[in-house]
């Protein structure tokens, strides 16, 4: 004897067994409209809403905002009120439907953990103004304690917390770098033209890096940068402008830190000597050369204070320019065209 009559598959009992299954009787409800609203999901296409009303304040800069709107029974129209949509729409109106949760959670978001939740979804929002770390730069005469500030700032700003490196220019590790030590040392010759775009070529070689660095937020302590470069090659009798030439396209730095000195006590200090240009009335040469390239970025300070005081006034300018590039003061490059020596130096006499 046969289970199924021989016009009536296994296959086709299993089909009509399914249907019944899942079959209900005109007039049954489901048990909740959360679950109605599953059976039958909302879906919003991308579109454009007006966008959200301006506001001054600083806390209220953000590019994007988290919206929620009620979710309607998708049978009898009505607004059950028990699950919410949550959209996020950005600064330009483009709306992404963030799709169906409940009313609670809809509260969490936009209370608790609303801030990390936004900026995940707004990146795309966010790249004109990153957070990167800044490019502090320490200029002045040779023996004006560049050098020692320079890693008390480093070490002062690691302190902090931040991320941090400690640069010196020239390179001397790298191939130029070397060429340049001779040089400096004594042991080799070179023409004024050459050894100034050597110099030139050393600062080059570290800009990918430099950059790089700064975008992923590390804050650079550079001793000596362009600017010494120019000074000294200009104190040599080298046109200024010829001088910055080969300089432009490099970053420009945040702040300029000037270690203002007397030529005759910087001559007093000891190691004075041990190089080419440490010499008093070439280096007094320099020093009004340096005087003709400052500009809004620079910040002088007297070197011939107690070291401890100029420590103290050097943190304070660099805690407020790195706090100004974590906030997205975008990158620039060293002197764009601009007309020859915009800004004249006071007459040192």
């Amino acid at each position: 004897m046969t289970l199924f009559p021989s016009c009536f598959s296994m296959h086709s009992f299993l089909v009509l067994f399914y249907i019944f299954s899942h079959y209900r009787p005109r007039g049954c409800r489901i048990a909740s409209d959360a679950a109605a609203a599953r059976f039958k999901p909302l879906t919003l296409p991308l579109t454009r809403l007006p966008p959200p009303p301006r506001s001054t304040s600083s806390s209220s800069r953000s590019s994007g905002f988290v919206r929620v709107s009620g979710c309607r029974d998708s049978r009898s129209g009505g607004d059950k009120g028990n699950e919410t949509t949550l959209l996020f729409q950005n600064s330009n109106g483009f709306v992404r439907n963030l799709g169906l949760v409940s009313r609670k959670r809809a509260d969490s978001l936009l209370t608790t953990t609303n801030n990390c939740f936004v900026r995940q979804l707004r990146m795309e929002d966010s790249k004109s103004k990153e957070s990167r770390g800044a490019l502090i730069v320490l200029e002045g005469l040779d023996r004006c304690g560049k050098t020692s500030q320079s890693s008390r700032l480093f070490s002062s700003l690691e302190g902090f917390g931040y991320s941090v490196d400690l640069w010196r220019f020239p390179d001397r590790n790298t191939g130029v770098g070397q060429m340049i030590s001779s040089y400096l040392l004594n042991q080799t010759q070179l023409d004024d033209r050459t050894i100034h775009l050597l110099f030139s070529a050393n600062r080059w070689e570290k800009r990918s890096m430099m950059e790089s660095k700064l975008r992923s937020g590390t804050t650079l302590i550079v001793d000596r940068y362009s600017y010494s470069g120019v000074a000294f090659s200009a104190a040599k009798g080298l046109d200024i402008e010829w001088c910055k030439a080969p300089e432009k396209g490099l970053l420009a730095p945040d702040l300029v830190l000037y270690l203002d000195i007397q030529p005759e006590e910087a001559a007093e200090r000891g190691g004075y000597g041990g190089e080419r240009y440490e010499q008093l009335e070439f280096q007094k040469k320099v020093s009004q050369q340096y005087l003709m390239m400052r500009d809004h970025s620079w910040k002088i300070i007297d070197a011939s204070l107690p070291m401890e005081d100029v420590e103290k006034q050097l943190s304070a300018l660099v805690l407020d320019s790195v706090d100004l590039c974590r906030k997205g003061k975008p990158l620039s490059q060293l002197w764009p065209c601009q007309p020859a020596h915009t800004e004249k130096a006071d007459d040192p006499s």
